[in-house]
């Protein structure tokens, strides 16, 4: 079967008939920016009406303390294109595009920033991107208008070592202008700060990934809201992600031999004390080898022992939502059984 997002009469398409399913459904995270959004709305509107893709626009106001949350009840009653989402507080930039996830119908999703940083005149190319056979088509602000030293230079760092640790080398994970096939965003879980590395998850996935030049705009309206302390929750997420590339389906593989190499320099270690306290005569209570032989035997048991929880954890993960290991990406020919 196809791939491509076929429209007629605005509802997508395939070869076996017409889907109520909408063509693309635009994610917009929202965190005090009552300023930008009339004019984000409109930006999007304006542009998809242009085309002829069937679409809404979910804005997920994260808990705003600006007015925010009533400006998009009232757009949403006024409007036919756009669902607010409104959470109950501040919960963060993932949990917020995890939610919109959820309420989006389309084939395709698209998401971006609510500051106007992000240019809604690019969505329809990273859609044509998509229609090259991409899963994920990421943007890549190539001019971006932000403060050299506090954003592009920690930027920079952080594209590079995300890429090496993950494999997946793109110029910028940060962009959040980016367009999902919708059954891969489906198959994916957010939490921490996880959201700048869908890429990454989506790689685990199988995805085909590339990256466009996107125009990115000096901030009009209000101020960041990212700062130099989400930098140690980053961390902690890519060394997840990392985890999560190598070893989601094998725990055992990095725990249980951890714990074996433990046991092993412990036991060998034991066996030397031994020799040296029967053989040898000689005293060993009083050495600090004699600790670090403990040490190293129960740590290695405590591994091994974390590495068969992980697996049976592993297990039930899988087993529990009916999930496989593999993802299939297309079938051809008849199914025969």
């Amino acid at each position: 079967m196809s791939n491509r997002l076929l429209v007629k009469n605005g509802l997508v398409s395939n070869e076996e008939g017409i889907s109520p399913v909408l063509a693309v459904s635009i994610v917009v995270p929202v965190y005090n920016e009552v300023e930008s959004l009339p004019h984000l709305i409109e930006a999007i509107a304006s542009t998809l009406s242009n085309t002829d893709l069937s679409y809404e626009i979910i804005c997920v106001d994260d808990g705003s303390k600006d007015g925010s949350a009533k400006l998009l009840k009232e757009q949403a009653e006024a409007r036919t294109d756009l669902q607010a989402v409104i959470l109950r507080r501040n919960y963060g930039q993932t949990a917020a595009m995890s939610a919109g996830f959820h309420h989006a119908r389309g084939k395709a999703i698209v998401t971006l920033d609510g500051d106007l940083q992000n240019d809604p005149a690019d969505i329809p190319m990273l859609l044509d991107k998509l229609e090259e056979g991409f899963d994920l088509v990421s943007g890549w602000r190539k001019k971006r208008q932000d403060a050299a030293l506090t954003r592009l230079l920690p930027s920079k760092i952080a594209n590079w070592l995300i890429g090496r640790i993950t494999g997946v080398k793109l110029n910028d994970y940060g962009c959040s202008l980016k367009a999902y096939r919708g059954e891969l965003v489906a198959d994916m879980n957010l939490y921490g700060e996880l959201h700048r590395f869908l890429p990454a998850l989506a790689y685990i996935e199988g995805a085909r990934i590339t990256e466009t030049p996107v125009r990115h705009h000096a901030r009009r309206f209000g101020s960041s809201k990212y700062g130099i302390w989400r930098t140690f929750r980053v961390l902690m997420d890519l060394l997840t992600i990392a985890f999560m590339k190598k070893f989601l389906t094998r725990p055992m593989h990095v725990f249980g031999l951890l714990g074996l190499i433990s046991i092993s320099f412990g036991g060998t270690l034991g066996i030397y004390l031994t020799w040296v306290k029967f053989i040898l005569g000689e005293d060993i209570g009083n050495r600090p080898l004699l600790i670090l032989v403990v040490l190293l035997l129960v740590t290695g048991v405590q591994l091994f022992c974390f590495g068969l929880l992980a697996e049976l954890l592993m297990r039930t993960y899988h087993e529990s939502q009916g999930r496989t290991i593999y993802r299939v990406r297309e079938v051809v020919g008849r199914d025969i059984k």
